[in-house]
């Protein structure tokens, strides 16, 4: 795709960033969205382009790829490759979970990486911005396998990460059972007891909270909006969420907790619609418990109805609400789900996902009055509740559940207000893309500046 920027400095910079990373369209997205919203910004802070800040953060500090061989069950040796994208460490250690998915690619972990940059700055801890991962399927595999596969891709990742240099974290696919078995295997080679990994469980330095954090903060953080901007809150709302994994369980866990009817969720294969609202108890147990597809909720519930969908979510997205939370994965609200909801009367989309939200579909809802609040920003909640982990680790204590809820809560509030008074100073009210891009810059500038050519 040709992107275009109308501010001559940036869009040659865009063009720049194109050539230079080549046949990585989901990298490129992910920077124009960040470079054609922060146009509003370089008037009042010339030191933008006088210091080439935008030129350094635009270019990964380091980017790791390597080969990760295991033995399966069979006794044969399996492939597969390994990175780590090291983005920017200006304000704190680098930050960011492992992704075990067949599509990880170069692509996506750069985008991932560079998001994370700006949703680590929002949330006001000391965190870097990173990401890693592999193309890995964890899927399908025996416990053995996955342990295989987790202690080969540590015997190399463990010479580039630690616990005050870089702290990965779980993703799609990487859940406590994986980061056990990565933990595990980087406190044998290494001799030490550190919190080098958050995601771990209770029992060796997990923090309470972080299971439900990044569900349980995209509806602190549209809360706080609707309370803010719509004089309202969640209470008798109808909500549609897509997704069936731990971001879409818990974003409807709390949504039900305000007050919120949730009617829909999905998975790769298609999507379940109950207007009676979904019974989040036989939720958990297909997808936590069973580790089976939504498809079986309308097999067990007679309200609800299953249907399949080779997009996936997309037609999750024809079924009215007031609130979408897209929670699933990249790009899977398009511009014509964008027109069917805003149709259909939606008054806030909020993305629980990585930028699942495509740049039209957001233009779209955003000239068409909707509040839409980009992942970086109302997402933030899980690696919020991270830090709070590293900071339970450093100082090795653990905090109680309701400790680590309340302090996500004011983190995500926190945010919601710094992305809204930053929209209106650059004179974009309600702009949260824009809000959140230059909020999350300015901090990240201002240490790049501070520590000189770096």
């Amino acid at each position: 795709m040709d992107y275009k920027i109308e501010n001559e400095y940036l869009n040659d910079l865009m063009q720049k960033v194109m050539a230079r990373n080549a046949n990585e369209p989901e990298f490129h997205q992910a920077v124009y969205e960040f470079l054609n919203s922060i146009a509003p910004a370089l008037p009042v802070h010339p030191e933008l382009i006088e210091k080439q800040v935008l030129e350094r953060i635009v270019e990964p500090e380091r980017q790791i790829m390597f080969r990760v061989a295991w033995i399966d069950d069979n006794g044969r040796i399996q492939v597969n490759r390994g990175y780590r994208i090291q983005f920017n460490s200006a304000i704190g250690p680098y930050k960011g979970g492992i992704r075990l998915h067949p599509s990880v690619n170069l692509s996506i972990l750069k985008f991932l990486g560079f998001e994370q940059i700006f949703k680590n700055s929002l949330t006001g801890l000391p965190m870097g911005g990173a990401k890693g991962g592999s193309d890995f399927d964890p899927k399908g595999k025996s416990d053995n396998e996955v342990m295989a596969f987790c202690q080969s891709f540590m015997r190399e990742l463990y010479r580039h990460i630690g616990p005050d240099c870089d702290v990965p974290a779980g993703d799609i696919g990487t859940g406590a059972r994986e980061i056990g078995f990565m933990f595990g295997q980087y406190k044998k080679i290494v001799n030490e007891f550190s919190g080098v990994l958050t995601g771990k469980k209770l029992s060796f330095g997990g923090s309470l909270a972080r299971t439900e954090a990044t569900g349980y903060g995209l509806c602190y953080f549209v809360n706080a909006l609707l309370r803010e901007k719509m004089d309202t809150s969640f209470e008798g709302k109808t909500v549609v969420i897509s997704g069936s994994g731990n971001v879409a369980i818990y974003a409807t866990e709390k949504a039900q907790q305000l007050g919120a009817k949730v009617v829909a969720l999905s998975d790769s294969n298609g999507y379940v619609y109950d207007p009676e609202g979904i019974k989040l108890d036989i939720v958990k147990d297909i997808k936590e418990v069973k580790r089976g597809r939504i498809s079986e909720y309308a097999d067990r519930v007679p309200s609800a109805k299953y249907t399949a969908d080779a997009n996936g979510s997309k037609g999750i997205w024809t079924i009215p609400c007031d609130i979408a939370l897209p929670c699933a994965t990249q790009n899977e609200l398009n511009l014509d789900s964008a027109k069917t909801l805003v149709a259909n009367g939606v008054k806030v989309v909020g993305e629980g996902a990585n930028m699942p939200t495509t740049l039209d579909a957001t233009k779209f809802f955003q000239d068409n009055g909707v509040f839409f609040t980009p992942g970086k920003a109302s997402n933030a909640g899980g690696v919020a509740t991270s830090g709070l982990e590293m900071c339970q680790n450093s100082a090795r204590l653990s905090w109680t559940f309701e400790e680590v809820d309340a302090r996500l809560k004011g983190i995500m509030e926190n945010i919601f207000h710094t992305v809204d008074a930053t929209a209106k100073e650059v004179g974009c009210e309600n702009n949260y893309v824009v809000g959140a891009n230059i909020a999350g810059l300015l901090k990240v500038s201002d240490a790049m500046i501070a520590q000189g050519c770096i």
